[in-house]
Formats: structure tokens, sequence, C-alpha cells
């Protein structure tokens, strides 16, 4: 059963049990197992199963299903022991950074 609350202006979706997920590199060398603790429109909670060390958490993907077919970009927020805040990433958000970063340099 999951629970609404509101938090950080954004229905926030929180699961009792948490939701069986995985985060992979944006480049596909590495994969962990993760809960999802909660799920908003723009980001989530995770819960991460072992160490986090040496991994490139800056942008990576949090894989939904275990075919790979539903997943969402994501940025890393937070960290707080094993549990971590993400924003999701849109494809228009990644061409705004992109088109600044050109404007910029």
């Amino acid at each position: 059963m999951a629970v609404k609350t509101d938090q950080r202006d954004n229905s926030r979706i929180v699961f009792e049990r948490g939701i069986a997920a995985q985060m992979m590199g944006i480049d596909g060398t590495w994969r962990r197992d993760c809960t999802m603790e909660d799920v908003s429109e723009s980001g989530a909670k995770l819960t991460i199963d072992g160490s986090v060390e040496g991994l490139h958490l800056k942008e990576f993907f949090l894989l939904l299903s275990s075919t790979g077919l539903a997943y969402r970009r994501c940025e890393l927020a937070w960290v707080n022991g094993d549990q971590i805040g993400v924003n999701f990433l849109k494809l228009r958000d990644k061409k705004k950074k992109l088109r600044s970063t050109a404007v910029g340099a």
C-alpha cells in the first residue's frame, strides 16, 4: 500500500515495503540493487544495497523493470548513509544544460 504525502512542493508517494529496482551507470559498467522508498514526478528516495564507493553517481539510470524497459535517468541530489535522493532528468532538461553551457563558452 502507498501513502500520499506532500513534501518539497510535490505529491510524493511513500511505499510501505519499497519497490525493488536497480541503479545502472550511464555507460553500463556497473549496477547496484536498490529499493525505491518513495517517488514523485521529479525524483525519488532510494536505499542502496551494498557500497556505493567508487560508483559514478552524478548521473545514472534507475531501472524499474527486470527487462530494463521502464527506467529513468537520474542525478544525485543528496546522500544520507545508505539512502540517496535523486532528481529525474528529462531530455529537455539535458538540452537546456547543454545549450546554457555552449552559450557560456
